[in-house]
């Protein structure tokens, strides 16, 4: 009999996997059919600091809350950060397989680490804040925020790693219509890239601080992709998506939702080329008539 994965295995909850100052740990090869993609939550208090060696991987350091100086080969590099993620774009930086690298931060903060398994050495970059591209994507009530620090087109100075950060307004929709990047395809007609991804949650709190949430859904593409995940996601829980149709996400009413999407694969280009579901595809020609929703604007 076949195992489908599903939200029990897929879905990790806040904390879960955590350790030490690590308030969640994603490593690539540290789980069954887990290859290409990881992710760290570096937590640190005022004054501290943490030696991280990129051993197979390189990384984009992205802080959530608070702001750090990253050292790397000699060198140290500020990064301004934000308050939270629902305050605007932030600085990253990209730094190479094989590095080691201090993360410090004197008043504490948070920091995703995004990792993907690497061989190519590129030189370290920083990419201020100001010089994130931010786009306003879909309509209505799918439209959603993405700052594409470190997407194909947007920053190509890496070797397997794509990942951006998405914004999506209380009550709207987001990677919506459902996706799928788990084959290669490349038929001239159309090109599909396979690549894991991860989605890491922030849900925005209520005015009177209590707790957001959201729901995430992924489902079988085909044979031999079997899957069936639909969890209510809040602050602090990761979703893997090793195959499958992913999407929709949806953000609860009054309550911003967030995720960083890590994301690598087997092929030798480092590409993002994605399938619609073919039931949901025909959304996309409702957006322009809908027009967007300018709350997107607000999380710049």
């Amino acid at each position: 009999m076949t195992t489908v994965p599903d939200s029990a295995e897929l879905h990790l909850p806040a904390g879960s996997t955590g350790r030490g100052t690590y308030e969640a740990i994603i490593d690539p090869g540290a789980r069954d059919g887990w290859v290409h993609t990881g992710l760290r939550v570096l937590a640190l208090g005022p004054d501290e600091s943490e030696i991280v060696t990129a051993n197979s991987v390189e990384v984009m350091v992205v802080p959530l809350n608070g702001g750090c100086d990253v050292s790397v080969g000699g060198e140290r590099y500020s990064l301004r950060g934000r308050t939270d993620v629902f305050a605007g774009a932030t600085d990253v930086l990209y730094v190479p397989v094989g590095s080691q690298l201090t993360v410090s931060s004197a008043d504490g903060g948070r920091f995703a680490l995004a990792t993907a398994v690497a061989t190519t050495e590129h030189p370290v970059a920083l990419i201020r804040a100001e010089d994130v591209p931010v786009e306003v994507r879909g309509g209505g009530n799918m439209t959603r925020l993405v700052r594409n620090f470190g997407t194909v087109g947007s920053f190509d100075e890496m070797d397997s790693l794509i990942a951006c950060e998405v914004i999506t307004p209380g009550g709207n929709w987001s990677s919506y219509p459902a996706h799928k990047h788990d084959t290669t395809v490349d038929d001239g007609e159309h090109r599909e890239s396979e690549l894991e991804e991860i989605y890491y949650y922030e849900i925005q709190d209520a005015p009177d601080g209590g707790p957001g949430f959201g729901y995430h859904r992924t489902t079988s593409s085909g044979e031999g992709t079997e899957i069936d995940v639909l969890s209510e996601v809040r602050s602090g829980d990761s979703v893997l998506v090793p195959h499958g149709w992913h999407g929709p996400c949806a953000a609860a009413p009054g309550h911003a939702m967030y995720y960083l999407n890590v994301m690598a694969g087997p092929e030798p280009e480092r590409a993002w080329n994605i399938t619609d579901h073919p039931e949901q595809t025909w959304v996309r020609g409702t957006w322009d008539e809908l027009g967007t929703d300018p709350r997107a604007g607000d999380f710049r």
